[in-house]
């Protein structure tokens, strides 16, 4: 007796369309994503946001500083694009339409500005560094109160230090001050106001003491001038964004990467030639033909040849799939063996690659709750500061009764003081976060959505086509004999010969199995061939009569089973379907079919419960096959013979009944409501367009391992965010008071401007640093 135990097989198959959750019934309603400019800090950031939403028909308005990007909603019917770039052109910054947020130029321009904007940063620091050398240089003997003898005296002339300056203060310094002047115009303030109003003063305090040095002299002060502090301070601050900037350009990384990947050219076949074309220029119907080694420039189905590819980049799936003739494609994938042609089906913005790209930027374009604290703060924080510099000011100078100590502890308050920290927080780590998530095959539709992931107590998976394969497969396999002799066919072949000629599920099942076993696609000729509805099929080979079908009909057909029932019998108490075999009326093999459990299944349960979550399942089959099925995957809560509309009410049960942040997991177009009723959707990629557009979370590859890492990547993220929020608030709760010379009463410690300038330009640098630690999380 011959026994064969069916392999699991693996499902990398993708649907290539995904399709976002509008939450927008109203059909006038278009969003925007806008480029921003002129943003100096998180309070720009919000003065922008706050500007949009202000403008008539504008029904939401969200901005991200660390993107420097605006997503607008908005009515046609009330307003346009040009009237709220009028409006952020009016509050003092630029607003432009990104061309194509999918085009991989698109990308290119953004990197070329990025590019321009850090060697701009660079020739300002280089120039600001080389001034404060030669102030810090000079300065050294006031500063010390020692006599350096190497130091030449006139390197600390007030003039000479007022010439070294200028530059700084006017050409390195200049966006402060414009930004400055901007904030006033408009009645609000930012990080410009504060930069502009510590170096301001201290160079026009400078400058009075250089042209009326004598004022001082007769008020019992030294006429010192501070041109060193201002210049360095620039300096500080510009260092601090240069190396900001080059950190947030990492944190985009992921959105470049997956624009890299797609192809530059394609080989199209037209009118019988063959044309190397741009990757734009391709047109659905195109046939074109791809070679080993070379990128699937877009999407299509082959008509032409096999081979394997690559998918790793697209599904997180490092093994590569076999595909065929009527099997789908995916731009970007890699083909690895064999030529093939194939026939181009999505183009431009409706290839699975664009569509991914676009999903990313959304959710790192989108705001995270955890957020609105940080952004509270900072709507009051300039103010605030503002108000402590001046009563710090007003306290020096009377109880103290020293105008530059007052003067000093002033400009070291505004300085100090800087809501950049507070606003890169969250947006730097949700763009790691969700461009992580990309590359592990894992599509985070929102920030919101990457937030609550680290919250879920519950998940609830569907079985079909989430825990199973989702389809029909041969899981065992058993013959009463085997093969009699050499010149007899083959059990197996005869049987895939059979079901070759019906459509049903059960008969594919069978016939995939053959393929998988070997056995080859020239079967042999079947005579006769009849389908006998819900019982089974016949036909003759080579003159004998096959049937195959169920015991029912065998026993009705006088066959006897006996000889395989106990093995049919245990495979049935698993809620499996067993065809039989029948050649002349003798029963000679068996079937077992089921839809098998995936291979990530087991695994995926295991960590699931170790994460500390309540699993459950939810199926419409019935009660004996849910439960072979949650058996073989250890989960022990079943909801079985649950229709579609009943799913629904099951998860609001367990949210209200439980009061627990509910996930659930589905592939089909019945779970769609009950995904978008839970907490957390997540749609298994392999799926639906209708499940994928309902979920907030979509696994591309279709392994339940990607449930685990979307959570384990949640909770990084928000573990990050939390560490970024605490820097940055106690970097201003110690950092204020200290600079108001809180200490100096008890140990004599004033902190110097230009000591403040660098601690609040590396604020915002260890901030986004501490961000990006997020690239290396490791499912």
């Amino acid at each position: 007796m011959l026994y064969h135990k069916r392999k699991p097989r693996k499902t990398n198959k993708m649907k290539t369309s995904l399709h976002r959750k509008s939450s927008h019934k109203n059909v006038d309603l278009t969003q925007e994503t806008l480029q921003l400019e002129g943003m100096g800090c998180a309070a720009c950031a919000t003065t922008i946001e706050t500007t949009i939403n202000k403008v008539s028909g504008v029904e939401e308005c969200s901005v991200n500083f660390a993107l420097e990007r605006g997503t607008v909603t908005y009515n046609t019917k009330i307003t346009d694009l040009e009237t709220i770039q009028a409006a952020v052109s009016k509050a003092g910054y630029k607003a432009y339409v990104l061309e194509d947020e999918k085009n991989t130029q698109t990308g290119d321009i953004e990197q070329q500005k990025r590019q321009a904007k850090q060697q701009d940063l660079t020739q300002k620091v280089i120039a600001g560094a080389i001034v404060s050398f030669i102030l810090m240089f000079g300065s050294l003997p006031m500063m010390t109160g020692l006599s350096i003898p190497f130091i030449p005296h006139w390197l600390h002339n007030a003039w000479l230090q007022l010439i070294l300056s200028i530059p700084v203060i006017f050409w390195c310094g200049k966006g402060f001050y414009m930004g400055a002047i901007k904030a006033l115009k408009r009645g609000t303030s930012d990080m410009n106001t504060l930069v502009a109003l510590g170096t301001g003063a201290a160079f026009i305090y400078s400058l009075f003491a250089t042209f009326f040095p004598s004022f001082f002299i007769s008020q019992g002060l030294n006429a010192d001038v501070y041109y060193e502090a201002a210049v360095v301070i620039i300096t500080l601050i510009l260092l601090g964004r240069l190396l900001e900037n080059r950190a947030r350009g990492k944190t985009s990384e992921a959105i470049r990467n997956l624009m890299g990947l797609q192809a530059k050219t394609a080989r199209v076949i037209r009118q019988g030639e063959t044309m190397d074309i741009a990757v734009e220029d391709v047109i659905i119907g195109d046939i074109i033909l791809v070679r080993p080694g070379e990128k699937i420039p877009v999407d299509g189905t082959i008509t032409e040849g096999t081979s394997t590819l690559d998918e790793s980049m697209i599904t997180g799936e490092s093994i590569p799939v076999k595909k065929q003739a009527g099997d789908e494609v995916i731009g970007a994938t890699i083909n690895k063996t064999g030529s093939f042609k194939f026939e181009a089906k999505k183009v431009g913005k409706e290839t699975t690659l664009s569509q991914i790209i676009q999903l990313v930027e959304e959710a790192q374009n989108s705001k995270a709750p955890i957020q609105k604290i940080a952004d509270q703060v900072t709507a009051w924080f300039v103010p605030g500061v503002m108000t402590i510099a001046v009563i710090t000011f007003i306290c020096w100078f009377i109880f103290a009764q020293n105008f530059s100590l007052a003067m000093v502890a002033t400009v070291s308050v505004l300085i100090i003081a800087c809501p950049c920290a507070l606003g890169l927080a969250t947006p730097t780590s949700i763009m790691v976060g969700t461009g992580k998530g990309a590359e592990n095959g894992i599509l985070i539709k929102g920030a919101d959505s990457l937030e609550l992931a680290h919250k879920i107590k519950a998940i609830v998976l569907d079985k079909t086509g989430t825990l199973t394969q989702g389809q029909p497969t041969v899981t065992d396999y058993i013959t009463v004999d085997g093969i009699a002799n050499n010149n007899e066919l083959n059990i197996l072949e005869i049987a895939a010969a059979i079901e070759h000629n019906s459509e049903h599920p059960l008969a594919e099942a069978i016939v995939n199995y053959a393929k998988s076993q070997g056995v080859s696609n020239n079967l042999p000729k079947v005579d006769n061939f009849e389908a006998m509805g819900g019982q089974g099929v016949e036909g003759k080979i080579e003159g004998k009569l096959i049937q195959i079908g169920t015991q029912k009909w065998m026993k009705q057909l006088g066959i006897n089973t006996d000889e395989l029932m106990q093995q049919a019998t245990e495979w049935e108490s698993q809620a499996k379907t067993t065809p039989w075999i029948a050649i002349n009326g003798e029963i000679k093999g068996l079937f077992a079919i089921a839809d098998a459990v995936k291979s990530s299944s087991v695994e995926a349960v295991k960590k699931l419960k170790k994460l500390g979550l309540e699993v459950i399942m939810l199926t419409g089959d019935n009660q004996q096959t849910a439960q072979a099925i949650a058996d073989e995957v250890g989960i022990y809560h079943v909801f079985a013979e649950v229709r579609p509309d009943e799913k629904v009410n099951k998860v609001k049960e367990i949210q209200q009944s439980q009061g627990k942040i509910v996930a659930m997991v589905g592939d089909g177009i019945n779970d769609a409501p009950a995904l978008a009723q839970a907490d957390v959707g997540m749609a298994i990629g392999t799926g639906t367009d209708v499940a994928m557009s309902a979920s907030d979370i979509t696994l591309i590859s279709g392994d339940l391992q990607g449930i685990v890492t979307a959570i384990e990547l949640s909770r990084a993220t928000m573990k990050n965010i939390r560490q970024n929020l605490f820097f940055a608030f106690i970097y201003n709760t110690l950092g204020i008071p200290i600079a108001a010379g809180i200490l100096y009463p008890f140990f004599g410690v004033l902190l110097n401007p230009m000591i403040a300038g660098a601690a609040m330009a590396f604020s915002s640098v260890s901030v986004v640093s501490n961000a990006l630690r997020l690239r290396n999380f490791k499912p």
